[in-house]
């Protein structure tokens, strides 16, 4: 299962860039890009990361759900 496009797809939704994002996760832009292209594994603590700044359900990020749901409802 792929879930890199996903991703790419959240982060340009919010209008962020690669750099955005990897600043908050504290990397480069570089190693943020691989991850978005699959040739590279992102580190769980960094998915929990992606999920907190995105308020999405880390399960959303990585396709197991179809539907996108808050990781902290409102």
């Amino acid at each position: 299962m792929y879930f890199y496009p996903r991703l790419r797809e959240v982060r340009k939704e919010r209008r962020l860039t690669q750099t955005d994002i990897a600043a908050l996760l504290h990397i480069t832009q570089r190693q943020y890009s691989l991850y978005e292209i699959g040739k590279r594994e992102i580190p769980f603590h960094h998915l929990i990361a992606l999920s907190k700044i995105y308020n999405l359900s880390p399960d959303y990020l990585v396709g197991l759900i179809p539907d996108p749901r808050p990781l902290y409802p409102e």
